[in-house]
């Protein structure tokens, strides 16, 4: 009997000792489980700071726009008042109202001045470009060796 006792004492501690090694290994699996999901939330919550301070710079910007935009007009008016209060030219207060209603209107062609250009342009088409190689050259200039 005491035989007995002893294998089921020793059974019982082998399967104490298993059972220790087995949960420590599925803690450590679980343990890396936890920390992924908190680094995914902590970047999570920073990407939602990020976005929110990137709806606040830009609805900050559009109210400077605004303010901007209303201090010309503003500006725009004081200066045709002032052009009508002090000119005695009676053509000059339509003529600056021209100017300021094409200057404020966008997408609406005008005879404004032409951009600049990143090129020349050529005066005739079977002229070369600026760019070509041998562009102000003439053909009997022959180069040195």
């Amino acid at each position: 009997m005491t035989n007995l006792i002893l294998a089921a004492v020793a059974a019982l501690v082998a399967g104490l000792v298993i059972g220790v090694l087995v949960g420590r290994s599925g803690q450590g699996a679980t343990l890396r489980q936890r920390r992924s999901e908190q680094q995914i939330e902590e970047l999570r919550s920073e990407f939602t700071r990020y976005q929110a301070q990137v709806n606040e710079h830009f609805m900050e910007s559009a109210h400077l726009l605004r303010r901007f935009n209303d201090a010309y007009r503003d500006v725009n008016q004081h200066m045709a008042r002032g052009a009508n209060r002090l000119c005695n030219d009676d053509d000059w207060p339509e003529e600056l109202a021209q100017a300021s209603s094409s200057r404020l209107e966008h997408g609406k062609d005008s005879d404004a001045a032409e951009p600049p250009r990143d090129y020349a342009p050529r005066n005739d088409p079977e002229d070369k470009g600026t760019l070509a190689e041998d562009y102000g050259l003439d053909k009997e200039e022959k180069r040195p060796a």
